[in-house]
């Protein structure tokens, strides 16, 4: 594991990205990792075309830069007001900041976003640079939303995926770093079909599933405790829909982990619609699983 890779935030100066930037600087003091800290500032969003019977709009350069190193610095300052013993470094990056934060994920532990930020909808529930991210990241993405409840648990959504168990694996190593307990919610509403033109069935025993899907959940969390010797982990079934049930225990949770897509839907989504729909509701910050990083 390479131990050197950073906690990433991206900021913009808006108040959404400097609680990013605070919430990034606890991850880091917890992973004990450095704090990396991005401004992506693309120079020809900024400027007029000449010939158009108007004057460029583009500030000196000087004062461009002397506006972004505020943005870095700002942010810097309220991460170590919050984390001073962790090592921070902060750089001014060209380029728009979706791709720039996805370059940088490669070699990031994790990447922090704020749940908005400027744009066109200044009023949106989640901005499209983080849609973006939490999309294509080749880390795990953490959004701060929320403050979520201190002494509350750590919350992972399991169904059996791949990405599930991975997801298992990050809220764990998450709750054991905060000394939190761990609850492993699955939900379930009826049988699944097996294939294209399966039928459902019309009747069956909802005792019986009942006991098969509590068992997948045992099944996931099987190895926890080995692994994380003093863990409390709680496990929870329940019949519901995903992304309401996860939606309501966001409300009492510090953190929720959930995988970048599941076990259904379609297989070439890169974020499900459970992830996808959590960006938008969950009441505490959310952690969205791509890909293990060893």
């Amino acid at each position: 594991m390479d131990t050197q890779a950073p906690v990433l935030v991206g900021v913009d100066g808006s108040a959404s990205a400097v609680q990013a930037a605070r919430f990034a600087a606890r991850e880091a003091a917890l992973r004990q990792r450095p704090l990396r800290i991005v401004h992506a500032f693309a120079w020809p969003a900024t400027q007029v075309p000449l010939g158009m019977g108007m004057a460029p709009a583009v500030p000196p350069q000087g004062e461009i830069e002397r506006y972004t190193r505020e943005i870095v610095d700002a942010a810097a300052e309220a991460a170590a007001k919050v984390a001073p013993e962790v090592e921070t470094t902060t750089q001014v990056v060209d380029g728009a900041a979706a791709p720039v934060l996805l370059a940088e994920s490669r070699s990031a532990a994790v990447v922090v976003l704020g749940d908005r930020g400027f744009g066109p909808i200044s009023g949106a529930l989640i901005g499209s640079v983080a849609s973006q991210v939490a999309t294509h990241a080749e880390c795990p993405v953490l959004v701060a939303r929320g403050e979520g409840v201190a002494d509350g648990p750590v919350i992972v959504g399991v169904d059996g995926s791949e990405l599930s168990a991975r997801a298992v694996e990050f809220a764990a190593d998450a709750a054991s770093m905060r000394g939190a307990d761990l609850l492993a919610v699955h939900t379930w509403t009826h049988p699944p079909s097996i294939g294209p033109g399966d039928m459902q069935p019309l009747v069956y025993d909802v005792a019986a599933l009942q006991t098969e899907e509590e068992a997948l959940l045992a099944e996931s969390v099987a190895g926890v405790r080995d692994r994380h010797p003093g863990l409390t982990v709680r496990q929870m079934s329940v019949q519901g829909r995903a992304t309401k049930v996860l939606t309501e225990e966001s409300q009492r949770g510090q953190l929720l982990v959930v995988g970048a897509r599941g076990r259904g839907g379609f297989t070439g989504l890169l974020l499900g619609s459970v992830s996808n729909a959590l960006l938008y509701r969950s009441q505490s910050p959310l952690a969205i699983v791509r890909v293990a990083k060893d």
